[in-house]
This record gives structure tokens, C-alpha cells and sequence, in this order.
């Protein structure tokens, strides 16, 4: 750990700078400079979720651990903003605190550690920083990860350097995998199968309430929609790819003027960029963040929005998932999936790939090569109901189907949390 500390230790010059003499207030709380003043009561659960994604993944892990461990205390913590912003408002009740996951200098992480001082540390998917966790396992804190995936990207460095990899996860007691596949990669690069468990994606057992007749007329009337409109929610789209989006729209909407499409974008900032090139097509556009359906019926909506996406896919009737036609890798499909809408993506799902390719098989989903694929295949849904109808019955069926991951992983949770028993 001297090596790495010490390479720590170079970068952290100029952040403390820029944090004392530019009063950048997320560098205070990721170096920990600014913590909570709360008082912690030692012996408690700390769940860690990097951003929006995985935070959504850990909501029914934290209530289940809230029901099963009523007198514990119970600490959430996030890296981004965005993920912080959406983890109080989805369970800041009910957890003691939500903090910022610290920087792993050792000044930073060692000042929260010993301020949460935790019996365990659930690592939720990814965001392996081997400071901390050192640090925790010196306090006798038992880490897990929980939903666990490695990507292609971080396959491909885990091959090249088994030793550094095996360093990573050295100090994890348990990794419950979300497939066979994510644990088969890591037992390749030589951790031991003991430590090493597929129980499934936990995404599957946080389904959205369905959408009553009641709450969709709302939605309709925020967004500024009819009755009789048809709605392509694209979701979590990247830079050029919301352009490339809107081109597949025009096209359409020439044909189909009863298309409507809600469009949001990864970065809700592109959100008066995207207006602008809707309103150069002669088209009219409402962006959410100044109110939405104010006027007349826009023939796109800009979802400039955080945590209300998932909702509004319950009002569509087809779906795109962005990051896909670019390549990021993807984003999740349950959100529009649950709704029981077709789901369509592009060919990069690397960082989804069984769910992507799974829900291709089951009928719920279609994986587009490309733009002019992507209107294509729009087309055909918009052309024939009956195959819209019966690609949503099977994404509702693939989402219930693959259910229970949670249960399985709260068994292993319980076993550590016992100390000494299952890890």
C-alpha cells in the first residue's frame, strides 16, 4: 500500500489547492476536509453506490436491510452528485445518513471510516478503491460487493495485470456476482471460488409500481400529450447520439404525426442545445425543467429532469436506451422493460450484455446496428400493434421471470453479518 498511497499523495496537492483556495465544496466532501457533523453510531451497515444507476440498484437492498436490521444504524453513500441528489430523495428516510464517498487519499478515507466505523461495507456493482477498504478490514469491518459486474473494458485490464486485479479484490470477504459469466471472470484472473458467487441481477426485484389510468392522464398533462399521441421515450442518450435520435424522429414524425417523442438526455445540460435543434426543424419543443406542457402539443419533450425518467417510460409506447448507439456500453433496460413496452438499443451493451442479450431472445427487445436500423425498426412497431403489444407482454414477462436475486443475496448477507459465519 506504500506505493500507492504515495502516488495518492502527489495528486492530492493540487486538489487540496483547489479546494482551500477556490471553495469548491464537492472536493471538501470527497477529501473529507468537509464531513457530516452528525453523530454515527459505530457498528452499523454502510451501503456505497457510485451514481444514479447504482443507486437505483440499491434502493430494495436498503430497504430489505432496513426491515431485517430495524436497530442498526444504516449509512448510504454516493460519488456523484447526481447520484447523492437522487439517494436523499429515494431513502434519506431511511437511512441515518447519506454521505459523499470520500477520495482514497488516506487522510480522507481514514477520517470517515473512523467517523462510520461500520460492521459491514456493501459495495453495490462497481467503484473498487483498495484504500478504503484496507482501512475498513483494519476496523474489522466485513466488505462486500453486491450486484457485482466486470465489464468488457475492465476485463480486458484485469487480464492484463492478475496480480493488481487480485490486489483489488483482495479485501472483499464475498463478490455476489449478477452472472455466471461476471463470476467466471473474475475466478480467471485468480480469485478463489469460495469468495466468489452468482445470485443475479438485483435490478430485477425493483420493479416500478405499474401505472394506474390516473397517473399516466397526470404525466400526459405535465408533458403537454393527448390521448391519442403515440410516445417514443428515448432514454439516457450521450451527446451526438440525442442528435442522432432527433434526426430518426424528423424522418418518422413526416410520416407518423401522431409521434410524439420524450427525449432525455444523459446530461440534462444539452437540454436548450436539443431545443434549439428541434426548433430550427420547424418543430415545437418543451423542456421540463420550465415546466413541460405549457401551450401547445410539442412534438418533442426534453426530459431535462433528474429521477423522472423511469416514471415517464410507463407513459410510452415504444422505448430506446441510450449509450448504445455510441459507444459507452449501455444503460438499463428493466426501467422501460417493466412498463411492458417494446425496449430497442444499439449494438454497444457491453456493460449489459446478458441483460441486453436475454431480452433479444425473449422477444421484449431489439438490437439496432445503427441510425437508419433504429427508424426501421420504429417503422414497423409504429405499423403493426399487435407486435408492439406482444414485444411489451414478453420485456414485463422477461423482468418477472428473472426476479429473486435479492433474497439469495440477503442470505449470504446475513451469513457475514453474523460475524465469523458464511465469510
Amino acid at each position: 500500500m506504500f506505493f500507492y498511497h504515495l502516488l495518492w499523495t502527489f495528486i492530492g496537492g493540487p486538489l487540496l489547492f483547489g479546494c482551500r483556495f477556490f471553495g469548491n465544496l464537492r472536493l471538501a466532501e470527497r477529501t473529507a476536509i468537509a464531513i457530516p457533523t452528525t453523530r454515527i453510531n459505530p457498528g452499523g451497515i454502510w451501503v456505497h453506490a457510485l451514481s444514479v444507476g447504482e443507486v437505483k440498484s440499491a434502493i430494495p437492498l436498503v430497504q430489505r436491510i432496513k426491515e431485517d436490521y430495524p436497530g442498526k444504524p444504516l449509512i448510504f453513500s454516493s460519488t456523484t452528485k447526481q447520484g447523492l441528489d437522487l439517494a436523499r430523495k429515494e431513502v434519506g428516510r431511511i437511512v441515518d445518513t447519506v454521505i459523499t464517498m470520500p477520495l482514497d487519499f488516506w487522510w480522507s478515507y481514514r477520517r470517515v471510516v473512523r467517523l462510520v466505523q461500520p460492521e459491514a461495507f456493501l459495495l453495490v456493482e462497481t467503484d473498487v478503491w483498495p484504500g478504503i477498504l484496507s482501512d475498513l478490514k483494519s476496523i474489522g469491518a466485513r466488505a462486500l460487493v453486491i450486484n457485482g459486474r466486470v465489464s468488457d473494458h475492465s476485463y480486458k485490464l484485469y487480464k492484463r495485470v492478475p496480480k493488481v486485479a487480485q490486489w483489488l479484490f483482495k479485501n472483499f470477504k464475498l463478490c455476489l456476482m449478477q452472472t455466471e459469466e461476471d463470476r467466471r471472470r473474475l475466478l480467471s484472473i485468480g480469485l478463489p471460488p469460495q469468495k466468489v458467487i452468482a445470485v443475479g441481477n438485483v435490478k430485477f426485484d425493483r420493479p416500478s409500481p405499474p401505472m394506474g389510468d390516473e397517473e399516466r392522464e397526470q404525466w400526459r398533462k405535465i408533458l403537454g400529450l393527448k390521448e391519442d399521441d403515440i410516445i417514443l421515450v428515448a432514454g439516457s442518450t450521450h451527446g451526438q447520439e440525442s442528435f442522432s435520435i432527433l434526426e430518426v424522429f424528423f424522418e418518422l414524425q413526416s410520416r407518423y404525426p401522431y409521434l410524439v417523442l420524450v427525449l432525455a438526455p444523459r446530461k440534462i445540460e444539452q437540454g436548450p442545445e436539443l431545443q434549439e435543434a428541434v426548433k430550427s426543424q420547424g418543430k415545437t419543443c418543451h423542456l421540463r425543467s420550465k415546466g413541460g406542457g405549457v401551450g401547445r402539443r410539442p412534438d418533442v419533450v426534453i426530459l431535462d429532469s433528474i429521477g423522472e425518467l423511469e416514471r415517464v417510460y410507463g407513459v410510452g409506447h415504444i422505448s430506446f436506451v441510450g449509450g448504445s448507439l455510441v459507444p459507452f456500453g449501455g444503460h438499463n433496460l428493466l426501467e422501460p422493460a417493466n412498463f411492458g413496452i417494446p425496449v430497442l438499443y444499439g449494438p454497444h451493451t457491453q456493460n449489459f450484455a446478458w441483460m441486453s442479450d436475454t431480452l433479444e431472445l425473449s422477444g421484449g427487445g431489439i438490437r439496432v446496428r445503427d441510425s437508419a436500423d433504429l427508424k426501421r425498426s420504429i417503422q414497423r412497431l409504429l405499423e403493426d400493434e399487435e407486435l408492439r403489444t406482444g414485444m411489451g407482454r414478453a420485456a414485463l414477462a422477461f423482468v418477472k421471470q428473472n426476479q429473486g436475486a435479492l433474497d439469495r443475496a440477503m442470505s449470504h448477507i446475513r451469513a457475514c453479518i453474523k460475524r465469523g459465519a458464511g465469510c
